[in-house]
């Protein structure tokens, strides 16, 4: 299965993935998707927003226990994120039924689409919509670097964007949902673990900053008598850092946009997305506060016109403790528990169905770049993990 995932959508030059949703390197993915479970003789069926689905058993019976995470990437993205939780979902279905189990609930596996909201610019799109935290008014709106929308990529795709929208009935069936991914950071390898299992899941939100200045010529502008936004942008990119550090949180400017974005011209516009997050709701608000008023301060120095768009939020997501403590239990009990600051789709079903996380050792810790790993022992430490939590779910 990895050796059939791994070259698509891989970019040659960098060795990192592009598989932004409703791509061609998406349809690959969800080619490779659907023949896994038609390869196990599992159900097939692709819900309104696009989610991929694999059953074993009959949906309808309900209390189903669902695991699978997504196959999308951020920009130059690595193998793991995402990926490892799909392929180690149908790993753990076929350890289960070499162990000649029997299934008490439905099973099922599961893609959700544009997780990492690479082209769109809003993660967990796919289950956002399904959980009714997304509305098809506010999906309509969505737009890549191109103009084009999120319909009409649907529609270019073969999905048919006009039924996008909450999904509670299929929601209701689930009894429990189980993601494994990769853990994006070192505190398995730290504490010299191969698997942990999720406490909660840190606010976060992504901001867009927009500067607006004055375009003139570069060459021929005094100093004195220029209205630059890339210096307030500059500016407020290290108070970010600053602020961050002072409170324990972190927070990352990762994508600009300049206008004209030419190499002898001021730019009249430098718009920049501030990515942040806190082990706590009054941390994360006390950072972007002081973010924005660091950028203030510099913009009316500067002379340039400052907005501030919050673009997305997600509030502090406690796994149900009792999900949480039964995994812990199946596992033998002595399996640590972390908190983390990555949003998951398992984040966004929280407020819907039950939820829990597994996390797989991340030897370096890096993340969302081509040099994310695992090692091959600890990801087959992953699928009995995962197969053990299964059975101890499903087979009751």
């Amino acid at each position: 299965m990895w050796r059939d995932l791994r070259p698509i959508g891989r970019d040659a030059s960098t060795g990192g993935y592009r598989r932004y949703a409703w791509t061609a390197a998406d349809a690959d993915c969800r080619s490779w998707f659907r023949a896994q479970a038609e390869s196990r003789g599992l159900a097939y069926e692709t819900d309104r927003n696009g989610n991929q689905w694999a059953w074993l058993g009959d949906p309808a019976q309900g209390d189903a226990v669902v695991t699978g995470s997504h196959l999308d990437s951020v920009p130059d993205g690595g193998a793991f994120d995402g990926p490892l939780g799909v392929v180690t979902s149908f790993a753990a279905l076929d350890e289960l039924r070499r162990r000649g189990v029997e299934f008490t609930r439905p099973l099922a596996v599961t893609n959700f689409g544009d997780e990492e909201g690479a082209r769109f610019g809003l993660a967990c799109v796919g289950s956002r919509l399904s959980a009714g935290q997304l509305t098809r008014e506010k999906a309509y709106e969505l737009r890549d670097a191109d103009g084009i929308s999120l319909p009409q990529a649907m529609e270019a795709a073969g999905y048919d964007p006009a039924v996008i929208g909450p999904d509670p009935e299929r929601l209701a069936r689930i009894g429990a949902f189980v993601e494994l991914h990769v853990e994006q950071g070192r505190a398995l390898d730290l504490s010299g673990d191969a698997v942990g299992i999720a406490s909660a899941i840190w606010p976060h939100g992504r901001w867009r900053f927009d500067f607006a200045g004055e375009a003139n010529h570069a060459g021929t502008t005094r100093l004195a008598d220029r209205r630059d936004p890339m210096l307030t942008y500059a500016q407020t990119v290290l108070a970010a850092r600053q602020e961050a550090e002072l409170a324990g949180a972190v927070a990352t400017f990762g994508k600009i946009s300049v206008e004209p974005n030419g190499v002898n011209a001021i730019p009249s516009l430098v718009r920049g997305w501030l990515d942040s997050r806190a082990p706590d709701q009054a941390t994360l608000d006390t950072v972007v506060a002081a973010v924005e008023q660091a950028a203030r301060e510099r913009a009316e120095r500067d002379g340039v016109d400052l907005s501030v768009v919050q673009e997305s939020f997600t509030p502090v997501i406690e796994f149900e403790h009792a999900l949480r403590d039964e995994l812990n239990k199946i596992l033998g009990g002595a399996v640590p528990v972390l908190g983390t600051g990555a949003g998951h789709d398992a984040g966004i079903l929280s407020t819907s169905v039950p939820t829990a996380m597994l996390f797989v050792r991340n030897p370096t810790g890096v993340s969302h770049s081509p040099a994310e790993s695992a090692d091959e022992d600890d990801c087959v430490a992953g699928v009995l993990a995962l197969a053990d939590v299964l059975e101890g779910l499903a087979c009751r």
